[in-house]
């Protein structure tokens, strides 16, 4: 088996934080197990198709104030573990809560 090339553009740190996500009338509690400026994976979770979007509210270690993001399932689901990837889509548009996430990613790098 050969590797894949990265196709992420953001670097990517370990963080474990709850996150709720909400899928239509749908309501998940998930763990991150990693997080970017650009998205976050969901660990040990059941994966939704490819092309779902949810909404994401997460509270970055050491804050108070929540996340608020959309964001879409990206990539094909792991054979070795349960887990999805979310490519945030709207996380530009707050430019505050943009520099929150990229402040958090330059810190723990």
């Amino acid at each position: 088996m050969t590797a894949t090339p990265e196709r992420r553009s953001n670097r990517r740190i370990p963080v474990e934080m709850w996150v709720e996500e909400v899928r239509g009338r749908d309501y998940y509690f998930q763990r991150s197990g990693n997080l970017s400026v650009g998205g976050m994976y969901l660990d040990k979770s059941i994966p939704h198709p490819r092309g779902t979007t949810v909404q994401l509210k997460f509270t970055l270690p050491d804050e108070t104030e929540p996340i608020c993001v959309d964001g879409e399932i990206v990539g094909e689901p792991e054979v070795e573990r349960l887990g999805m990837h979310v490519r945030f889509t709207n996380l530009e548009a707050d430019s505050l809560v943009h520099e929150r996430v990229i402040a958090f990613v330059a810190r723990r790098e």
